[in-house]
C-alpha cells in the first residue's frame, strides 16, 4: 500500500493564500524559490507545485493524487476527477471569484446577444465558447495568454472574458462589465483512482475536513468573561452563539465563567453592553478550527 498522498499546491495568485490556509489548517509548508517541490511536516504527503489551469489534468493521469485549483479550471479542462471539497478563498478574500463578459467603456455593446459576430478575447475558451454556443450566439474566441484587458482597450479584440473579484482591473483600463459568464472558487479534488485507495481516502478527506473549518472559523473569534449569578440570564440573553454559550460556575463563587462562538464584527457593539450588564474579565480570542 501506498502510504504518501501526492498532492498539487496551486502557483501564482492562489500560492500564498493557499500555504496560509494549509498552516492554519496544521500543515507547515516551505517553498523554496527554485523549487517545485516544497517541504511539508508530514511525512506522508509529497507536495508539487502546479499551476491551477494545469492541475486537474495532472490529477486526472494520476501524477497527482489530490490538489488545489479553481472549480473554473476543471470545468476547463473538462476533467473526469471528483470535488472532494469547496473552499471558498482567494488572494484577496473568502468570497467566489467571477468571470465576466467586459466591453470597452465607449462601446455600443450593451447585452451578449451584440456580440454576434465579434471577437473574444479570454484565456477560459472552453467554457466561453460551451457559453455562447448554448444560446445560439456565434463569436470568434480567442486564446489570450495574459494582459487580456489590453486586448479590448487595443482594439484586438470586441470583448473579453477576464476573472475579477473587485473588477477594480477591469474598471481601471477602461471596460464596462456586461454580464457574468460564471462564478468559481477554489476546489479540493482528487482522481477516483486515489479515492478508491481507502488510505488515500481517509487522508484526502482528513485534509478537507480540517481546510473546511480552518475557512469556517475565519472571523470568528471566542468570547468569555465572567458574569455574577444575578446577571447570568441577562448577559445570557444577550449573547449569540453556534449553538448556546458554555457555562461553568467558578469554584466555591457564586459567580460563573461563560463563552461563546461568535462573528468578529459583533464584538464592537457587544462586548461594552456586555461591561455595562455586570460581565468582567472580558476575553477574546482568534480560533484556528471550527469542525
Amino acid at each position: 500500500m501506498d502510504t504518501i498522498l501526492k498532492l498539487g499546491v496551486p502557483k501564482g495568485s492562489l500560492e500564498n493564500a493557499t500555504i496560509a490556509l494549509f498552516q492554519k489548517s496544521g500543515w507547515r509548508i516551505k517553498l523554496s524559490s527554485r523549487n517545485y517541490f516544497p517541504e511539508v511536516d508530514d511525512p506522508e504527503l509529497s507536495c508539487s507545485i502546479c499551476r491551477p489551469q494545469e492541475m486537474s489534468r495532472y490529477i486526472e493521469s494520476g501524477m497527482l493524487d489530490a490538489g488545489i485549483t479553481g472549480k473554473d479550471w476543471t470545468l476547463e479542462n473538462n476533467s473526469d476527477v471528483e470535488v472532494v471539497a469547496d473552499l471558498v478563498y482567494s488572494k484577496v478574500s473568502n468570497r467566489p471569484t467571477r468571470w465576466v463578459i467586459a466591453v470597452p467603456g465607449d462601446s455600443d455593446i450593451t447585452r451578449i446577444e451584440q456580440l454576434e459576430g465579434k471577437k473574444i478575447a479570454t484565456e477560459l475558451v472552453n467554457v466561453t465558447r460551451r457559453f455562447f454556443s448554448q444560446r445560439g450566439i456565434k463569436v470568434d474566441i480567442s486564446f489570450s495568454w495574459g494582459a487580456t484587458e489590453a486586448k479590448a482597450v487595443s482594439g484586438l479584440a470586441d470583448a473579453i472574458v477576464e476573472v475579477t473579484e473587485t473588477e477594480a482591473t477591469i474598471r481601471a483600463h477602461g471596460l464596462r462589465v456586461i454580464h457574468e459568464l460564471m462564478q468559481s472558487n477554489t476546489q479540493l479534488i482528487a482522481s477516483k483512482e486515489a479515492l478508491a485507495d481507502p488510505w488515500k481516502r481517509d487522508k484526502i478527506e482528513t485534509i478537507a475536513m480540517l481546510l473546511q473549518g480552518a475557512l469556517r472559523a475565519d472571523r470568528i473569534v471566542g468570547l468569555k468573561m465572567n458574569v455574577p449569578r444575578e446577571k447570568l440570564d441577562l448577559v445570557i440573553d444577550m449573547l449569540p452563539s453556534l449553538n448556546a454559550p458554555t457555562v461553568a460556575q467558578l469554584y466555591k463563587q457564586e459567580w460563573f465563567s461563560v463563552e461563546t462562538v461568535i462573528s468578529e464584527h459583533q464584538v464592537r457593539d457587544l462586548v461594552p453592553k456586555l461591561k455595562k450588564s455586570g460581565a468582567e474579565g472580558i476575553i477574546e480570542y482568534t480560533l484556528n478550527k471550527v469542525i
